[in-house]
């Protein structure tokens, strides 16, 4: 595999819409990748029109949540919290 350049997802351009990334292609159209691959542990963004790949510079704490993710992530938030709250009930009874 050939990789014609390495590109830093800041560098990208973000679809909110379409959850992908692009990056102008010399030929004329444009590299892509979904979220979900990036997600996925993806970096290889291809041109559907050419047969040109690029590699995608990212660290994953910086990509925006997949749809329904947030839903867990306020769950997860809402578990910690009772969970400190019980602790907290049981020290404030032992006490």
């Amino acid at each position: 595999m050939s990789i014609y350049e390495e590109i830093e997802i800041e560098d990208m351009d973000y679809d909110p819409l379409k959850l992908q990334y692009t990056y102008p292609c010399p030929c004329g159209d444009q590299f892509q990748i979904t979220l979900e691959e990036l997600w996925d542990g993806e970096d290889i963004g291809i041109c559907p029109s050419c047969t040109l790949q690029i590699m995608v510079i990212y660290d994953e704490e910086d990509l925006p949540l997949l749809p329904g993710d947030e839903e867990r992530e306020e769950d997860e938030e809402d578990e910690e919290e009772e969970q400190l709250v019980k602790a907290t009930q049981k020290q404030l009874v032992v006490t």
